[in-house]
């Protein structure tokens, strides 16, 4: 009788293990930032500090991991695959809005993620060696029209925006380059300075480097010009109908919880308000540009939307680029 007792009490124990587990306060343990770029690049390396800045509001750590390559998408299958229970979340750049409309994919970036908060956002520019003959945008576009297929640019990506843009100018002047595609930020600007490839244009995580001399910076594509770099022109000024900005956030799974959500949202809203991100996010550049989970999966759709209307009006539908 007593043998029976103990199983029975031993059986009602274990079937009470799954419950007392789910019950658990989140989070429990780590948490996984999956950021869809190398190493030591301008994102990876402020997306680092607002996940030490998080990890105090939330009590667990929350460890930064990379999944370069693929123009920034990588993270789209790590999110599909992975369970809605909050300890795998990434950062959602905009070429996964946009690769979707270019190429055959397995993921839906609205279908496949739950938006929980939007961060910040780049915009970009044409760079070149301070030491290049290249002094302006249209020193390109003339070498490129004297020396067919001559001409280097580098972007972060096949697909990414850098991508899209330098399309959109050389082939509207009937024009050809040769695109070199690096997986990130700090590799494409060693491949500048060091004379690998003659041009190349990035977010501006190469402020730094611009501000050093290292580099010199042609042009940007933002609305306005930057009060940082204030003697540099936008494409809009030199005559080109185009802006280009990278609205960036962190997502998580499809069906993440709602109070999951919460919780993520509150600890990387007063981590990215931190005056330390602040200023880290000022080396680049770059502005805290909020926005809750709600407001957040609105842009995303807006974004997906925009996005395929523009491969359509280039072109470059279902591998069109």
């Amino acid at each position: 009788m007593a043998d029976r007792r103990r199983v029975l009490l031993g059986v009602a124990a274990l079937s009470a293990w799954p419950i007392a587990r789910a019950q658990a306060p989140y989070p429990s343990r780590p948490i996984t930032l999956w950021v869809p770029w190398p190493a030591g690049g301008a994102t990876d390396i402020s997306l680092r500090l607002l996940a030490e800045l998080a990890s105090r509001q939330l009590g667990q750590r929350v460890i930064t991991e990379n999944r370069g390559g693929a123009g920034g998408t990588m993270v789209m299958p790590i999110l599909q695959q992975a369970e809605p229970d909050g300890y795998t979340i990434a950062q959602l750049p905009q070429p996964i809005f946009r690769a979707p409309h270019t190429q055959k994919v397995l993921w839906d970036p609205i279908r496949d993620v739950t938006p929980i908060i939007q961060i910040s956002g780049v915009t970009f520019g044409v760079l070149v060696n301070a030491a290049s003959k290249f002094r302006k945008l249209d020193d390109l576009f003339t070498y490129a029209r004297q020396h067919p297929g001559r001409l280097s640019i580098a972007t972060n990506g096949v697909g990414t925006t850098p991508h899209v843009v330098l399309e959109e100018l050389f082939t509207a002047r009937g024009l050809t380059y040769i695109h070199v595609p690096y997986k990130g930020t700090s590799e494409q600007l060693i491949a500048i300075e060091s004379g690998q490839v003659m041009a190349g244009v990035n977010s501006t995580g190469f402020g730094p480097a611009v501000d050093s001399g290292q580099l010199r910076l042609l042009v940007t594509f933002a609305a306005q010009r930057s009060k940082r770099w204030s003697h540099v022109p936008t494409l809009r000024e030199l005559g080109y109908d185009i802006v280009a900005n990278s609205p960036y956030g962190l997502g998580g799974p499809r069906g993440l919880p709602a109070e999951v959500v919460t919780v993520l949202h509150d600890a990387f809203k007063k981590a990215m308000f931190d005056p330390l991100f602040i200023q880290e996010l000022a080396k680049y550049d770059q502005e805290i540009d909020y926005l809750g989970p709600a407001e957040y999966a609105e842009v995303c759709r807006q974004q997906f939307i925009k996005e395929g209307l523009i491969v359509d009006r280039m072109g470059l539908s279902r591998g069109g680029i």
